[in-house]
């Protein structure tokens, strides 16, 4: 019997009695159950095309749905759902919209839920929301309604594989020209600092990239609320925060993911993103031998850097006067990242941490991004020291 296929593409029926059928049976849709199941609907494909719904119902099953093509994008960073006819992503250069769509609202939450289910969270009316990584390492986010207002909303964060270049980043303009000797520098003379910056600036991106600078005879450990970082660097050990369970116990914060992390040798201590109260233990830990630690913080600024972990440190009960001294001795520098509206991620500013008449302390711009490059300001003469100081070269 010659195969036949069907023009037009596979028809809406066909792909749902052979959805039933692997479900009343439980089987994963392999290309052979899947012909077998097209056989008893008294219809037989070609291989082009079983090979087709195999795809697609392996996408609706056990993969992104719609969304795959999308996720699948080298260059998409971000995939966005807001309503089942609102589909953005982010490609680099701001939001998007696609012509990808869901059928009504209960399959987007459909999704949302299988997702949750995949990164072993629940999703339901009981717990309306979920924050989880799935197993390829994308970040997953969703809020059903009523919260969520109309339909379900779901945000999925890609994590590529591996970390770009530090050349790649001065091509894509993130890294102005002659900034890469700066960001050197500062790795070899293993000064501490954070990457500060707003949600979506890139940070993650960037500090990845570095610590693919950090020497192969040294050991880095990773404490991340969810595990985003991909440094190209052969001795990396990653820990990784983890939620209560339902019976509410079992809960790993990042406070004590960074308190392990010590009694692990590092020769680089970094944190994800700094964002409670493990921002006191990163402190007393860069203060007592563990230089060229690093880490993210979300600010509006380079200056706000100062507050907004002055900020983090008194939810752990430690005042001004306290995180402030703690501040000055363990952090170095401030490399602040922004996002223009078009959207592209570039550094905007570098600054060194120095004390004021109060004992507070304070940002000093060393270097500050033009059309042209990075021009030297004030602080440019205290980070080269510093640089100097450690072996790094300016």
């Amino acid at each position: 019997m010659r195969a036949t296929s069907v023009a037009g593409g596979t028809p809406a029926t066909l792909l749902d009695a052979v959805r039933l059928r692997l479900a009343e049976t439980g089987a994963e849709p392999t290309p052979s159950r899947v012909a077998a199941a097209l056989r008893e609907q008294g219809r037989l494909l070609g291989d082009a095309e079983v090979l087709r719904v195999v795809t697609r119902l392996r996408s609706e099953l056990v993969g992104s749905g719609p969304l795959e093509p999308l996720l699948a994008e080298p260059d998409v960073t971000d995939v966005l759902v807001t309503a089942p006819d609102q589909v953005w992503v982010d490609r680099g250069f701001g939001l998007e919209r696609t012509d990808v769509s869901f059928p009504d609202a209960a399959a987007v939450r459909g999704l949302a839920q299988r997702l949750a289910a995949v990164a072993g969270r629940r999703l339901d009316d009981a717990r309306p929301w979920v924050d989880a990584r799935l197993p390829d390492g994308t970040r997953l986010h969703a809020v059903l309604p009523p919260v969520a207002v109309g339909s379900t909303c779901l945000s999925l964060r890609v994590v590529r594989p591996r970390a770009f270049g530090l050349d790649e980043l001065v091509a894509a303009g993130t890294v102005p020209p002659g900034g890469e000797r700066l960001l050197r520098a500062m790795l070899e003379a293993r000064l501490s600092f954070l990457i500060s910056g707003g949600t979506g600036s890139g940070k993650t991106t960037l500090l990845s990239t570095l610590l693919g600078l950090v020497g192969l005879d040294e050991r880095i450990v990773l404490a991340e609320d969810s595990a985003e970082l991909r440094p190209n660097h052969p001795h990396v050990v990653r820990l990784e925060a983890r939620p209560a369970n339902q019976e509410g116990t079992g809960r790993v914060t990042l406070r004590d993911l960074v308190r392990q992390a010590l009694r692990m040798r590092p020769d680089r201590l970094v944190v994800g993103e700094v964002r409670g109260e493990e921002v006191t233990d990163l402190l007393a830990a860069l203060n007592t031998g563990h230089e060229g630690g690093c880490g993210t913080v979300h600010a509006n600024a380079a200056a706000d850097v100062p507050a907004r972990l002055e900020a983090l440190g008194c939810t752990a009960g430690l005042d001004r006067a306290a995180l402030h001294s703690q501040l000055a001795a363990a952090v170095s520098v401030v490399v602040h990242l922004v996002r223009d509206r078009g959207g592209a991620r570039r550094i905007a500013e570098v600054h060194v941490l120095e004390r004021d008449e109060c004992g507070l302390v304070r940002t000093v711009p060393a270097v500050l991004r033009y059309a042209d490059g990075f021009r030297q300001e004030r602080g440019w003469s205290r980070l080269r020291q510093l640089c100097a100081r450690g072996g790094g070269a300016l």
